[in-house]
């Protein structure tokens, strides 16, 4: 993995950031404070961005690449769309991580440190969460929306297969 340093003072990205979709509903104050504890990842092709049981308090954000979702050693996802994102679940609850993430391609991540949330003054605060929260139910409404149609797909083919 190749990493930058914080993002601290980037007002430069602050443009690029408004085109990701989980960061869009954000005023430049908060895309600012998320900066800070931001880095750029880099990873190769096969290379490990989490461990499935770890802890810590990263959320991601793809910005160019490909990332395969694995557990138990079984790949159950595939995320390739420039802001998609990873890694929420460990940052709401503060369990362990929990499937493992790899770069299927050479990728390039925005990495969060979600820690900040704790550093700010409680009026910003609320405000922040109140925004991101929204846009994390947003996320995991579409990823169970899409658990539920696979479920319906694999129910299905499994009641074909009691009927041979």
């Amino acid at each position: 993995m190749l990493e930058s340093q914080y993002l601290a003072g980037r007002d430069d990205l602050l443009e690029s950031m408004k085109k990701v979709p989980f960061l869009r509903s954000y005023s430049d104050k908060f895309l600012r404070k998320i900066l800070e504890l931001s880095k750029i990842r880099r990873y190769q092709a096969g290379e490990v961005i989490t461990r499935e049981g770890e802890y810590d308090c990263w959320l991601y954000v793809i910005l160019a690449g490909e990332v395969k979702v694995v557990k138990n050693d079984e790949e159950i996802a595939r995320l390739d769309a420039a802001g998609g994102t990873f890694g929420e679940l460990a940052v709401i609850d503060g369990e362990p991580r929990s499937a493992a993430t790899f770069a299927a391609s050479e990728t390039t991540c925005l990495a969060i440190d979600s820690s900040f949330i704790d550093r700010l003054d409680p009026r910003e605060r609320r405000e922040f969460e109140a925004v991101y929260f929204r846009l994390l139910s947003e996320i995991l409404a579409h990823r169970l929306r899409q658990t539920s149609e696979e479920l319906s797909l694999l129910k299905q083919e499994l009641e074909l297969v009691r009927r041979i």
